[in-house]
């Protein structure tokens, strides 16, 4: 293929630009390591995550000092090949034999050099760097600031992984319990507060529960302990799983969660110990979201079942209950239910607050739509159709825009039209239709 003279200095401009970023980055890993080394005061929140994979850290917050750089480790970890020869003629690094340390000369004519050349932005969003800077060479870049912005390193997956992996080891008989369960981390958990469209009492639910974890001391003292426990309450589709997923995302919280009817054993003497498995390693996980679903299955089994082991099996659910609570164990408890109208007194109760998740009123049907669709190429009145859309509940909306826009691809369009959405109504009427049917 030729290439016209313009094109070929474009080529050399993106390779110019590229090798250039290649330099900051590399910089910013070395000044990383260097600041990090010399300040023991920072802990591993203060590496990006980018850091923390090219430092091998993992499994616990504590960080092995002394950090180091390689040529292996920016080939393997940042995809940057040949780090000693792009950095050759750089006055403020020194590379060994063989690339198998990297280091700056001297920290602040290095950190001189890497603001000079551009490298504010990489600053505002490492917080070992924010750090230096704010004490020695102020950029005007908060280190506070900065550092609320990095992704905890108690977020990610790595380290619930291990923290996971060392309860069951101290004690066999959890194991068990993580058949039984699916545990997320907070950086997994696709769902955002900000993306829901909640109703004033859910607001103001969450709010109450996030002032209950900041003053956990205080409530603990005056020996107010009857606080994190919620039932979520509403027909399917209405946001029950998504808002407890979103608050593990917002509240930096593991969430392991549970459907009861998954956890009653064909040996139904094991469901009680099964309960109380779970409910074990819950609290010495937390701090955590413990989320179970399909709730209603205590009342049913305690209302219709006279197995005397499903009897003992919904009492040990129901003590476990009694026995946890955000205040003194960590736990935020959420149990959903879709049928509150089989629920018993006794289990009611249990609960500090009931959580209704109704069908989305006309407004909120013109928000979820909006939010759906932000993303999308939509000839969309969105207005019409929240008022079109009585009855649908969030689930049906998402559902009703997949099948819109599937039916605009199909017609080699990516720009969603009325029609598109005409179709995707029908495909939700006929899901709902199918459902409601009785085929005794």
């Amino acid at each position: 293929m030729r290439y016209s003279y313009a094109d070929r200095i474009s080529i050399i401009k993106v390779t110019v630009m590229s090798g250039e970023d290649d330099i900051l980055k590399l910089l910013e890993m070395l000044l990383t390591a260097e600041i990090f080394n010399q300040n023991q005061n920072l802990d591993a929140n203060d590496l990006t995550p980018e850091c923390r994979e090219l430092f091998g850290v993992n499994g616990t917050s504590e960080v092995r000092r002394p950090l180091y750089v390689s040529e292996g480790m920016v080939r393997k970890s940042l995809g940057i090949g040949d780090a000693c020869q792009k950095l050759q003629s750089n006055p403020v690094v020194s590379c060994e034999e063989f690339g198998q340390r990297i280091h700056i000369t001297a920290l602040e004519p290095a950190a001189r050099w890497f603001i000079k050349k551009g490298g504010e932005g990489l600053v505002e969003k490492n917080p070992a760097l924010a750090y230096y800077f704010e004490n020695h060479d102020p950029t005007g870049i908060s280190y506070l600031s900065v550092r609320a912005k990095n992704p905890p390193f108690e977020d990610t997956k790595v380290y619930l992984d291990t923290k996971v992996s060392r309860i069951i080891g101290q004690d066999e008989k959890l194991r068990i319990a993580m058949d039984l369960v699916i545990i997320n981390a907070p950086e997994e958990i696709e769902q955002r507060i900000e993306d829901m469209v909640c109703t004033n009492e859910q607001k103001d639910v969450i709010s109450k529960i996030q002032i209950a974890r900041l003053h956990r001391d205080l409530l603990f003292r005056h020996r107010i302990q009857e606080v994190g426990k919620m039932l979520f309450v509403g027909p399917p589709g209405t946001g029950k799983t998504s808002l407890a997923l979103a608050l593990s995302h917002e509240m930096h919280l593991p969430i392991v969660e549970v459907r009861l009817s998954m956890i009653t054993s064909q040996y139904l003497g094991e469901t009680s110990k099964n309960i109380d498995r779970i409910f074990d390693f819950a609290k010495k996980l937390a701090p955590c979201i413990l989320f179970i679903d399909e709730f209603d299955f205590v009342a049913k089994s305690r209302v219709t079942d006279d197995h005397g082991a499903m009897k003992r099996a919904v009492n040990s659910l129901l003590k476990n209950i009694d026995q946890v609570n955000l205040v003194k164990n960590g736990v935020l408890l959420i149990g959903a239910t879709n049928h509150p109208q089989l629920l018993d007194e006794a289990a009611w109760r249990r609960f500090d607050e009931v959580v209704e998740f109704g069908l989305p009123t006309e407004e909120m049907r013109f928000e979820i739509l909006k939010n759906v669709t932000s993303s999308l190429n939509c000839d969309c009145d969105y207005r019409h159709l929240a008022a079109r859309t009585e009855g649908f509940t969030g689930a049906d909306l998402r559902i009703m825009v997949k099948e819109a826009i599937l039916a605009a691809l199909m017609d080699n369009r990516d720009h969603i039209l009325g029609q598109d959405i005409e179709k995707g109504i029908v495909a939700v009427n006929n899901r709902n239709s199918i459902r409601h049917l009785n085929w005794l």
